[in-house]
């Protein structure tokens, strides 16, 4: 079936109880034993299992073309996870450019843990074969990445990976399933904050892991679920279930109100740069263009000439856009992001974050073009 399809059908059914076609919410936190200690529908206690978890799960792995999933409290649970299932003194090489709360749980974290790792220019492979150790256990693809939309050719350090018998994971929040399809390029783990485009609405927080194959290391995964007991709640996985629903529709609007804007701004006198991969002088362009489909997504950053004082100038102006951190919602956001990620961050001063949303292109360019004077 095609994505479209599978976003309205996967992991749903109609409910066997009462016939009806939108999902019951089930918020039991235990379900009854037979009298032989068997359980029939296949669920024991919430913590390991629920059944709008199991359709939620169900349904991200129909929508990447893997086996099987495991939802989370948030994206950064989902994450660490997937470090969790490593050992100490495993070896994992990260890129540089990529989510704030990644390079802290590594460093903060699972480094103190026993974890080494290695940050890289994901965009250069010659970088990432350098980087691999005899005990390099884990490569993580971040693409596009934050901020700087930064493209890594998947295939290629999917390749590298496997070559060291490591294994490779892939953050797609910022693609999503819809545009962009990891598992196609090689790699064995896909991981979401579901909190954002696939939730899509700013009103639920999850994260989640999807594996290619259920594998001894999923398994790992799956261990750090139910006994760590991060698990998404039964109305958190109904949320994003409900808006995985309209997936498809939102990301094509998404991104072509994302590349219709990081053209305007391209030309601007005003900007500095546009970091956006639907641009073709974008070092990533052709590569993304590869390896995403419908098109490069709803996210962009954008320099402005001037400092840190000049971008948030532009930030008190704005009147549709909303100044707040996030991304995947309906609504348009912009955030200073070096003030977000805080100390040590290398993020430009000048540099500002924007999430497109379904508003009128138009009318988001109006009031870039307010703000930027």
């Amino acid at each position: 079936m095609e994505i479209e399809t599978l976003a309205i059908h996967g992991g749903r059914s109609v409910d066997l109880a009462t016939g009806a076609v939108a999902t019951p919410i089930y918020l039991s936190t235990t379900f009854e034993r037979e009298p032989d200690g068997s359980y029939p529908h296949g669920f024991e206690y919430i913590r390991s299992g629920n059944p709008n978890r199991k359709m939620l799960e169900d349904c991200l792995a129909a929508l990447e073309g893997g086996s099987v999933a495991a939802a989370f409290a948030s994206g950064s649970a989902a994450t660490a996870s997937v470090f969790q299932a490593l050992a100490p003194g495993d070896h994992v090489i990260a890129p540089e450019d990529a989510y704030t709360g990644t390079g802290t749980l590594l460093r903060s974290i699972f480094a103190p843990w026993g974890l080494a790792v290695t940050f890289v220019d994901m965009t250069d492979v010659e970088q990432v074969k350098q980087a691999v150790h005899p005990n390099t256990r884990l490569i993580w693809i971040e693409t596009p990445s934050n901020p700087l939309l930064k493209v890594t050719d998947i295939a290629k350090v999917a390749t590298i990976a496997h070559q060291a018998n490591a294994i490779c994971a892939c953050d797609n929040t910022w693609a999503s399933p819809f545009l962009q399809r990891p598992f196609q390029q090689g790699v064995d783990l896909v991981v979401h904050s579901t909190t954002k485009y696939l939730g899509g609405h700013s009103d639920v927080l999850g994260g989640a892991v999807v594996a290619q194959q259920d594998s001894d290391f999923f398994q790992r995964i799956r261990q750090v679920q139910t006994a760590g007991g991060a698990v998404a709640s039964p109305f958190d996985c109904w949320l994003v279930l409900r808006g995985i629903q309209t997936l498809p529709c939102r990301m094509r609007t998404h991104a072509a109100n994302a590349l219709k804007i990081a053209t305007f701004l391209d030309q601007h006198p005003a900007i500095e740069a546009v970091h956006y991969p639907g641009l073709p002088h974008h070092p990533g362009h052709t590569i993304a263009t590869q390896q995403m489909s419908n098109g490069y997504g709803g996210m962009l950053s954008v320099q402005v000439k001037g400092d840190r004082e000049r971008a948030f100038s532009v930030l008190a102006k704005m009147s549709l856009f909303t100044r707040a951190t996030s991304l995947g919602g309906v609504e348009s956001l912009i955030e200073h992001r070096a003030s977000i990620e805080g100390a040590g961050t290398k993020t430009p001063d000048n540099l500002l974050r924007l999430s497109i949303g379904l508003e009128h292109g138009d009318d988001l360019i109006a009031d870039l073009e307010q703000a930027l004077g």
